[in-house]
């Protein structure tokens, strides 16, 4: 006489798979909670878009001796040479240069706009980013969310024989903010390689 076996879960068969299932399942939902509680790639591409097109912008600019509103700015070998000096040279903080008679530059200003790399520091763009030529008074499409600042500095560049010193040479750093918090941070380096180049 044969015994057919019996056809059912062992109770180790069933604990075994309940334990697998409950891995599973914990695994699922810290996965959703990381991913909820992270920002959206396309948020932080977005930022870091931003602050390359600001660093690009004032990495461009001129860094002259003189003012590039100065008669002498093609020409100065130095400071001296200047009527009108840039921030560096005549001992003003870096920042928008007030020109006698035409007024504050301004990164959208037609008459006076920034034409150094010095005259961005403390610039700010906030809640809302403006095309440069925009005139500062139409936004970018869909940039409604983010912020973004400029600090200029003197650094010194390098050591020993091989320093450029300051104010030959400055720091920028653009820190843009979107939605959800997200932060980036860039920072590039200008060397004054053409003191007498004006825009």
């Amino acid at each position: 006489m044969s015994i057919e076996s019996s056809r059912g879960v062992a109770l180790v068969e069933l604990v075994v798979f309940m334990v697998v299932i409950g891995i599973a399942l914990a695994m699922f939902v810290a996965f959703n909670t990381i991913v909820a509680g992270s920002p959206s790639p396309e948020v932080r591409k977005q930022a870091l878009a931003i602050a390359e097109s600001l660093l690009e912008e004032a990495e461009l600019m001129a860094f002259t001796y003189c003012d590039a509103n100065d008669a002498n700015a093609a020409t100065a070998a130095n400071s001296g040479g200047c009527a009108l000096a840039t921030n560096s040279e005549d001992g003003a903080p870096l920042g928008p240069k007030t020109i006698p008679v035409l007024g504050t530059e301004t990164r959208y200003s037609t008459t006076v706009p920034f034409n150094n790399v010095m005259h961005y520091n403390g610039f700010s763009m906030g809640s809302v980013i403006f095309d440069i030529n925009s005139g500062g008074v139409t936004p970018v499409t869909g940039l409604s969310a983010y912020s973004a600042s400029l600090v200029v500095t003197q650094v010194n560049l390098g050591s020993g024989g091989d320093q450029i010193a300051s104010p030959e040479a400055l720091n920028i750093a653009v820190t843009v903010t979107g939605p959800g918090g997200v932060s980036i941070t860039l920072e590039g380096y200008r060397t004054r390689y053409a003191p007498n180049t004006t825009p």
